[in-house]
């Protein structure tokens, strides 16, 4: 096999979700891993979703992707983050068996067609003409493609710090990509250096389990996949403890020992998720910070405790894990290490997630600056879907930040840079009462329909549940209410005489088992997933309605496209230091310009000036 139509190189969470969304829209695809017996591993924390990063995967779902329904098949234990708030910002999380989750990924590839994975290294990219034609593999030498993605991880040039200790790797037991790193930065020359932590791993037989506050998942687990119903796996709870002021005195004691606070890591780590080194040192005033304790599988006795990682010496970390109450006698099965890595800026890339410089190379994952599974899978599907349609002559597709989350994130960052890896949170996201985690289906499995990426089972059931929605929507549309009759079925109204439908009087009662409709033979034969989901989107309609007018603002934002040769240095009206952001980052849209920071409306008309000039000019010779 010498010519192929995609290469996707590393098989973690990007490159799996790249390769499978590469090959379900017809791209005859290899993965390229230098080992196939970690595809899909889950290499720090073991657990899937979040607040935002929960909605990234219920998107990824939409479209067909891989990660919910391998997070369903191996979740252990399922909890709805901010239940107690508003549908839009809840965010499903599930606790995971990686043994499982590594399972059901492998299961997924292997039975997707037109995909191939091959155990090599990835050492040199083919380049002629000015565009990316394959890679040159360590053992089996060229391997020639139309396009290729790019996700390394934590792999160019990984170092593990434990202490004063450094070791060349991208993780416990895998070395690092040095060949490819040196390579890669003779073609993108924007790099830096990032790090993430891990904790300690614990075994679980020697945790004092009845002394710790146990914190169990749902009753009524929400899923990832909307393909799933419930969970298939066992389902266990987690333990809870808190570092206290013995931990932090120890950790203060040997700051000099750590490699992130001593001097040998020159990147950047993830403010969100601190070391307890950094906790120690940047909220001084707290006297103890949570520990969860996390069951990494249902045969496997390790216990991941979320909330230390460490790069202090090994028998530094035992003291401090030892003085945790239910932690006395705990072993460390592996100490925590922290990672550091090479990374490219992502504003060298187009919003397809394609190198500017390179056409036919796509670069997604840890590689473009972020962490987190759920952020490097979501990159992943939009690299592996634009490679796909490269390889075939199709126009690359861009995902708006006014219909999803992935729009959100690529466009962050490839309009904005990284400064710290960057975590997608529901804050991020202007539309958030518009792009739930719920409705997920309703606003992304068209789109992948429409490109070829979604199979026959999720496409019916999509059909099934839209038709289902649309004929119940029907029915209470169809429905019409009095004040009186909803004083009556005790729901509080002014009596000013305007009569409501039944989604507006379903948005009023606070619950989708509102008594004054439930009570209607025509209501109640509604399925409660239906009527669910129809109170969310009637509890949200009037917001809609408002931002309506907002989001076609921006779509003909979008829509105004900044040619890719405009010339910003110079451009009479703009700031120096605009002209360099604009020159740096080359926006494709002008509404990917306004979100440059420092952007200001009187310099958006200066470039919208500029753009309609040079329409003239090409249209009058």
């Amino acid at each position: 096999m010498k010519q192929v139509d995609v290469v996707v190189v590393g098989g973690g969470h990007a490159g799996c979700e790249a390769a499978a969304a590469a090959a379900r829209i017809g791209a005859r695809t290899v993965l390229v891993t230098m080992r196939r017996d970690t595809v899909g591993t889950m290499s720090c924390n073991p657990a899937i979703g979040g607040l935002g990063k929960g909605h990234l995967v219920r998107e990824i779902d939409a479209m067909d992707g891989l990660m919910g329904r391998a997070a369903d098949a191996a979740g252990i234990q399922f909890r709805l983050l901010n239940r107690r708030k508003g549908p839009a910002v809840q965010g499903p999380r599930a606790q995971a068996d990686r043994a499982r989750y590594r399972a059901a990924i492998g299961m997924l590839l292997d039975s997707q067609p037109g995909l191939t994975i091959v155990e090599d290294e990835v050492v040199d990219l083919i380049v002629e003409d000015g565009r990316c034609r394959g890679v040159v593999l360590g053992s089996a030498g060229r391997l020639r493609s139309a396009a290729v993605v790019l996700t390394a991880g934590t792999f160019l040039n990984g170092v593990m710090h434990i202490g004063a200790g450094r070791q060349s790797g991208g993780r416990v037991g895998d070395r690092a990509s040095v060949r490819l790193a040196d390579r890669l930065r003779e073609i993108v020359p924007a790099q830096g250096r990032l790090k993430t932590g891990t904790p300690p791993r614990l075994d679980g037989r020697t945790i004092a389990w009845d002394r710790l506050e146990r914190q169990a998942g749902d009753d009524e687990p929400t899923m990832f996949s909307f393909l799933s119903e419930r969970p298939s796996a066992p389902q266990v709870a987690c333990g809870i403890t808190q570092t206290n002021e013995r931990t932090h005195e120890i950790v203060r004691a040997n700051l000099s020992q750590s490699a992130m606070h001593g001097g040998h890591i020159e990147g950047v780590g993830p403010r969100y998720c601190p070391s307890i080194e950094d906790k120690v040192v940047r909220f001084a005033e707290k006297t103890s910070h949570q520990v969860f304790l996390e069951p990494e599988g249902l045969t496997d006795p390790t216990v991941y405790p979320n909330g230390i990682s460490s790069s202090l010496p090994a028998e530094v970390q035992e003291a401090y894990v030892r003085s945790i109450a239910g932690l006395e006698e705990a072993r460390i099965l592996r100490p925590g290490y922290a990672i550091e890595y090479d990374f490219f800026d992502p504003r060298s890339l187009l919003p397809s997630l394609q190198l500017r410089a390179l056409p036919g190379l796509f670069l997604a994952g840890q590689i473009n600056g972020t962490t987190g599974y759920e952020e490097a899978a979501a990159q992943g599907l939009v690299a592996g879907l634009n490679a796909g349609r490269a390889a075939a002559g199709r126009d690359l597709v861009a995902f708006a930040r006014s219909e999803s989350y992935i729009g959100v994130l690529v466009d962050d960052l490839t309009t904005q840079g990284v400064t710290e890896p960057y975590r997608m949170f529901t804050s991020r996201a202007e539309y958030r009462l518009v792009l739930r985690a719920d409705n997920a289906d309703q606003r992304l499995t068209p789109t992948g329909i429409a490109l070829g990426c979604v199979g026959p089972e999720r496409r019916a059931a999509f059909t099934r549940k839209a038709e289902a929605l649309d004929a119940a929507r029907a029915t209470l549309a169809a429905l019409s209410f009095t004040p009186h009759d909803l004083r009556s079925g005790g729901i509080d109204v002014s009596l000013d005489g305007t009569r409501r439908d039944g989604l507006d009087v379903l948005a009023l009662g606070g619950s989708p088992e509102t008594g004054l409709l439930t009570a209607l033979p025509a209501v109640a034969s509604i399925p409660h997933a239906i009527r669910d989901q129809l109170w969310r989107d009637a509890l949200y309609r009037p917001y809609v309605a408002r931002k309506a007018q907002d989001v076609a603002s921006l779509r003909r934002d979008e829509a105004t496209v900044l040619p890719e040769g405009i010339a910003y240095r110079g451009l009479p009206g703009l700031s120096a230091e605009l002209q360099a952001k604009l020159e740096r980052t080359r926006p494709a849209t002008l509404a990917q310009a306004a979100r440059i920071e420092g952007m200001t409306p009187a310099a958006l008309t200066v470039i919208l000036a500029q753009v309609q000039r040079a329409s003239r000019r090409a249209v009058h010779g």
